[in-house]
């Protein structure tokens, strides 16, 4: 049947296009001219739709663009070939060479849809994607892939008698034509040369193939969704199971099959979602995309953390250069870890938010939101608001601009997105973000200083709250500045108070990352150790990727513990001379023991109730 779908007329081995518009304007041209399509408009709005969902360029330099509508009169595969290569927005962001653009009727048999799907898996295979580089005329490319014996063959596997599959998939895209195939292709011939058994049900433009029974599931050891569209998902629950876009079914099936089979991907609960689900779906949640920043925030955060902490090996102030112990590796940890590491820690949080939000339009708009929050005091609590803002301004933009001649499509994503973008944002959060936030901190500065020293253990209590509520932003500053002035006026207690308060968090996180192993992810647990660092070596943003991923539990467990932690502090009547430095300055602390015992008691209450009020991973 294939011979039938593609034609030497819908073959072109030397693109005039430059651009991804122009690519696609060239092979719908081509269709059009062949007399495969009714109407060449429509057919070019329904590929242009699909690539809104998600770029169809993939590895290897192969773009697929395909739709299904009622304007193509004849199934068709048309092939494009730039030998220069040409920017398609691919998932390894390498120019694409090969093109085929797949042309399926409203109304395509199944015959049709699963010979298209199948033709598609074909270009996993490395020999025909170099042979297809090579050809000179258009026979060549007919006689490359025709010859292929695995055309007309089905996807679906055989049935296991003992249904002993080790892991399960899913796959489906919106149109149901390529990716769906590409990703079940993936993931057999991977599992393949893994010696894994794996059943791949697939979710395709004809329906759903090679379902998964409930006695597969029940045998499973993990399953994984690679899904850009719903899926049925209630059947999973209580299964270790990876949810991506499809995708990453195509990109990555080796580390996804390792994660099916050591069972580290999360338990389903249907209450996540009742019926359904996708890798693109659940991206839409408010708590993915915080967890989007977060996961791409934690590398800022431990790896500047940790060389802070270093720093103040060779002396608290040894970063100073006017300082009699200034030390230049000193300086040069503090410049790498403080200066540059933790100063992008809540631009990257917010860009990802906003990349997570709205794509990668989204990504600069969110990140200057940001970028701003962290230049005007607005610390990581700005930032998420810079990230969601930012996000939702360029979703805002995509329903403006799509009135817009479809001539101007390419323009958007590299001008139009970006420009109004980053403005609206900048504006937005000048205007209406940062002002507030400075409101509050000064509020909260002369709140401080009107309580005076007269009554120590309340001034000690909330100083001590303050530090835990935004860990590092305008009101942890407010309570740390406050904290110095007392040092500067030779009163050492509040200060003492506000360190006993800021290390409380990431000790209280990593105990209970530590005791109640099951409330975190793998990752969590990992970045739960550099917290034990990071609170005795006094910072407190180590916290904050927990704080951002949990806020509700998080940040009330924190407070409490750092509160009782600064309280107690005053109550041991202990004093802090030094202005930073965790237990690196515990020499030069009056009481040193029983400030440990006030920074133990606060770090275990946090530890109890994060423990406590946090749900169950068992991961």
């Amino acid at each position: 049947m294939l011979d039938k779908m593609l034609v030497k007329s819908c073959i072109k081995l030397n693109l005039k296009a430059k651009s991804k518009i122009e690519v696609i304007d060239e092979l719908v041209d081509l269709l059009y001219s062949a007399g495969r399509l009714n109407d060449k408009e429509e057919f070019r709005k329904t590929i242009l739709n699909r690539e809104e969902q998600s770029s169809t360029g993939l590895e290897e330099g192969i773009a697929i663009p395909h739709g299904k509508s009622s304007s193509v009169k004849i199934p068709t595969v048309a092939f494009g070939l730039s030998k220069e290569g040409i920017d398609y927005d691919s998932l390894d962001g390498e120019p694409s060479k090969l093109f085929f653009m797949i042309a399926a009727p409203a109304d395509a048999t199944d015959s049709h849809i699963e010979t298209l799907s199948q033709l598609t898996s074909l270009l996993l295979d490395d020999d025909i994607r170099e042979q297809l580089l090579e050809v000179k005329t258009e026979q060549d490319v007919l006689d490359i892939l025709l010859k292929e014996d695995k055309i007309g063959e089905t996807l679906v596997q055989p049935e296991d008698e003992n249904n002993s599959y080790e892991v399960l998939a899913v796959t489906a895209c919106p149109t149901g034509i390529a990716h769906t195939y590409m990703a079940a292709e993936a993931l057999n011939k991977k599992a393949k040369e893994m010696g894994v058994k794996i059943k791949v049900e697939t979710n395709g433009s004809t329906g759903v193939k090679n379902r998964l029974t409930d006695e597969d599931i029940k045998n499973a050891k993990g399953i994984i969704v690679a899904a850009d569209k719903n899926v049925e998902m209630a059947r999973f629950s209580g299964k270790h199971v990876e949810i991506v876009g499809v995708k990453e079914g195509i990109k990555r099936p080796q580390e996804l099959i390792e994660k099916a089979l050591t069972q580290t991907a999360p338990l389903y609960s249907s209450k996540e979602s009742s019926t359904s689900s996708s890798g693109t779906g659940e991206r839409k949640g408010f708590y993915k995309h915080l967890m989007s920043g977060v996961s791409n925030m934690l590398p800022f955060v431990v790896g500047g953390g940790i060389l802070i902490a270093i720093s103040f090996i060779f002396g608290i102030k040894a970063s100073d250069p006017s300082d009699a112990s200034f030390s230049p590796i000193a300086k040069l940890l503090m410049d790498i870890g403080g200066g540059n590491a933790f100063f992008l820690m809540v631009p990257v949080l917010a860009g990802f938010i906003g990349m997570s939000i709205a794509d990668r339009p989204g990504f600069a708009p969110a990140m200057v939101g940001g970028l701003i929050s962290a230049n005007n005091g607005g610390g990581f609590l700005g930032g998420l608001v810079g990230g969601f803002l930012g996000g939702y301004v360029v979703l805002f933009l995509k329903k403006v601009f799509a009135k817009l001649p479809e001539k101007l499509e390419g323009i958007k994503p590299v001008l139009l997105y970006p420009l109004f973008g980053v403005l609206i944002t900048g504006v937005l959060m000048y205007t209406v973000v940062i002002s507030p936030v400075a409101a509050v901190n000064s509020g909260i500065t002369n709140f401080l200083n009107s309580l005076g020293t007269g009554n120590l253990i309340l001034l000690g209590t909330i100083v001590g709250g303050m530090m835990a509520i935004d860990m590092g932003g305008p009101i942890n500053k407010a309570a740390f500045t406050f904290g110095i002035a007392a040092i500067a006026a030779g009163n050492n207690y509040p200060h003492a108070a506000v360190m006993a308060g800021g290390m409380t968090p990431p000790l209280g996180i990593a105990l209970a990352t530590t005791f109640f192993k099951h409330k975190f992810s793998k990752e969590e647990r990992e970045a739960g150790l550099t917290n034990y660092i990071m609170g005795a070596s006094f910072i407190t943003e180590g916290a904050i990727p927990f704080a951002a991923a949990d806020p509700i539990r998080v940040i009330p467990s924190c407070v409490i513990g750092s509160a009782l932690a600064g309280g107690l502090s005053m109550a041991f009547k202990c004093q802090l001379p030094a202005p930073h430095g965790g237990l690196f300055v515990l020499p030069i602390i009056t009481n040193p023991l029983m400030y440990l015992l006030a920074v133990a008691i606060g770090s275990l209450v946090t530890c109890v109730l994060v423990g406590i009020t946090k749900p169950s991973k068992n991961i």
